[in-house]
């Protein structure tokens, strides 16, 4: 179920029943930030407790057990072993769900630690229909564009309010918007928005520009291939003032476009999900 390019269309209908959580297979290589490493509190003997978490992802391993892909507060996306939690009496099996919001605790200093407690906080209501499936899109840009042990709390903020944000039915197309563009901020790869690259000049409303993934706006030349997108939209997204048809319409293509070169080839599975709900 592939795709060639790898972005999320505005989310279906919320008529449409969402299906089962979206698997998504752990990267091959993890792309490293751009953005300078964040200070994180230090681990004693490399035991953590008590930490806010979030379940992007799991997947089985060996008979019993499941690694889980988290994303903490203060340590960033982390990979842990969750012994036992495919038992039937594990009381992992009911806690380790996606968008739910965790206290965490694990052992160890390599690339996989060991889980040690996850508890349920609660105080979220929960993602239904269209905004799971927002969601799970989520998640997997998490998955995809974020290198382990590289702390994001801002990110992680903005996370719990885009999830917030989805679950009272704040429109989908805004919050996606947001949310892309808060990570693409915080891995270091999104250029300012209201200066043209190289001249450094003020982006002008009235103009015409395409954005450099490298380095940002300038203006449009007619053998362009790159959307097109005008200095007001450009502007928008600067303020995140995503009221305006044109604006929404203009920053999904800019964001698909920008998000596509920064997954340099991957695919999103939740894209291909909302394209079969829509035949539907």
């Amino acid at each position: 179920m592939s795709t060639t390019t790898p972005a999320l269309h505005d989310p279906a209908p919320a008529s449409l029943v969402v299906p089962v959580p979206v698997a998504i297979a752990p990267p091959a290589a993890i792309p490293a930030s751009a953005a300078p490493r964040r200070s994180r509190p230090p681990a004693r003997d490399g035991k953590v407790t008590g930490q806010p978490a979030f379940v992007l992802h799991s997947y089985p391993h060996k008979e019993t057990s499941l690694i889980v892909d988290v994303f903490t507060r203060e340590y960033g996306r982390i990979a842990l072993v969750a012994k036992g939690a495919k038992r039937p009496h594990s009381q992992l099996r009911g806690v380790l769900q996606t968008f739910q919001p965790l206290q965490a605790g694990w052992t160890g200093k390599s690339e996989l630690r060991i889980l040690t407690g996850a508890e349920w906080v609660g105080g979220m209501l929960p993602l239904e229909k269209t905004a799971l499936l927002c969601g799970f899109y989520l998640n997997e840009l998490l998955v995809k564009l974020l290198a382990r042990d590289d702390p994001h709390p801002v990110l992680f903020d903005h996370y719990v309010a885009t999830l917030n944000q989805l679950a009272h039915n704040e429109p989908p197309p805004i919050v996606l918007r947001k949310f892309e563009r808060a990570l693409l901020k915080e891995t270091g790869v999104a250029a300012d928005l209201t200066r043209c690259t190289g001249t450094r000049q003020a982006v002008d409303a009235g103009q015409v520009y395409v954005v450099d993934p490298e380095r940002g706006p300038r203006p449009a030349r007619a053998a362009d291939a790159w959307p097109k997108i005008t200095g007001k939209t450009l502007l928008d997204m600067e303020r995140e003032d995503y009221l305006d048809v044109a604006t929404q319409a203009q920053s999904k293509l800019l964001m698909r476009f920008l998000l596509a070169h920064q997954l340099g080839g991957a695919t999103l599975n939740t894209r291909q999900i909302l394209i079969d709900l829509m035949q539907l």
